[in-house]
Parts: structure tokens; C-alpha cells; sequence
């Protein structure tokens, strides 16, 4: 049995979750999502538990059966306390302000940059360069951090860019230190 799979998900209070048609729904204080079950995987919904469970021990049914509960236990996790994903903008007149639901860019091109934020998402701004994004959607949130990192990636020289809280950016040298014998 998946080891992962067989772990129980357990259900915080205020958590409403319910199995209709092969689509398991659940609604929270952060929102409302929902995710399609595949064929093969059964959902036994309790009170203060969710647990899952596969029909075979197929290659193909082993792999769902652990993503699928850990999608389960994402979603759960995300109606009642929400995730949350830090970016930090680095370089001379980089900043990031919040219009509404855009987020407006000046990344150095001759350009501002507006990024249309997606229904779920919300965004923050400190102090023009750390931008925090929330969202009950773990996935949707990843998504969009990522597009947002790459309109400018973090560059090894100076480091200049949008680069995540906690990644670490490997610097090199350059021209003048490797000339230097």
C-alpha cells in the first residue's frame, strides 16, 4: 500500500467536504475548490477524516492513489488556512505595485509590466520590491509565481531580478576576476 496514500487527511473545523459525481468539492473560510477523482481511486469521507483507497496495485493506480491524497490534503489545507509564496525583486528601479487585480511591473525594460492576477489570487506589496501572493490554491499560486519570476529571472552576475524568498542564486565572477592572475 502507498505510504503516503494510506495516511489519513485530517478535516480542521469550519471545513464543509462532499462527493458528488466523481468530483470531490471542498469549502472552507478561504474559499471553495474542487478536484476530479479518477477512476479506481474511492474517497471515504468521515467526520474528522478523509481516507483514500485503490482498487488494484497497478503501477498506474499506486502513483494516483498517493497524489490524489496529497491533492486532497492540499485542498483541505488550503480553504481553512490558506498558502502563501514570497517574492522578492531585486535591482535599480525594480518595483512592483498592486492596481486593483494587476500587478504593475518596472523591471528595466522601456516598458511597465502589467500582470493580470487570476480569480483566487491575491497580492501584496512591501516596500516597493517584496511581493507576497496568497491563495487557498496550491497549484494555481505556483503558476502564478512562476510566470511572475519569469518575466525577469534572477541573472548570476549581479543578481538582478525577481527571485523567490528563499532561493538561493549561485553568483560567478565575471570578466575582471578571471583576467586577474
Amino acid at each position: 500500500m502507498s505510504r503516503l496514500g494510506k495516511l489519513p487527511v485530517q478535516l480542521p473545523s469550519g471545513v464543509k467536504t462532499r462527493l458528488e459525481a466523481g468530483v470531490f468539492m471542498v469549502e472552507g473560510p478561504k474559499g471553495k475548490l474542487q478536484l476530479p477523482v479518477p477512476e479506481g481511486i474511492q474517497l471515504n469521507i468521515q467526520e474528522t477524516k478523509i481516507e483514500s483507497s485503490r482498487s488494484d496495485d497497478s503501477a498506474k493506480q499506486k502513483a494516483m492513489h498517493g497524489l490524489i491524497r496529497t491533492l486532497v490534503n492540499n485542498m483541505v489545507k488550503g480553504v481553512s488556512t490558506g498558502f502563501s509564496k514570497k517574492l522578492i525583486i531585486k535591482g535599480v528601479g525594480y518595483r512592483a505595485q498592486v492596481k486593483g487585480k494587476e500587478i504593475a511591473l518596472t523591471l528595466g525594460f522601456s516598458h511597465p509590466v502589467n500582470f493580470p492576477l487570476p480569480e483566487g489570487v491575491t497580492a501584496k506589496v512591501e516596500a516597493n520590491t517584496n511581493l507576497t501572493l496568497e491563495s487557498a490554491n496550491k497549484e494555481l499560486l505556483g503558476e502564478v509565481c512562476a510566470k511572475i519570476r519569469a518575466l525577469r529571472p534572477p541573472e548570476p552576475y549581479q543578481g538582478k531580478g525577481i527571485r523567490y524568498d528563499d532561493e538561493v542564486i549561485r553568483r560567478k565572477a565575471g570578466k575582471s576576476a578571471a583576467s586577474g592572475k
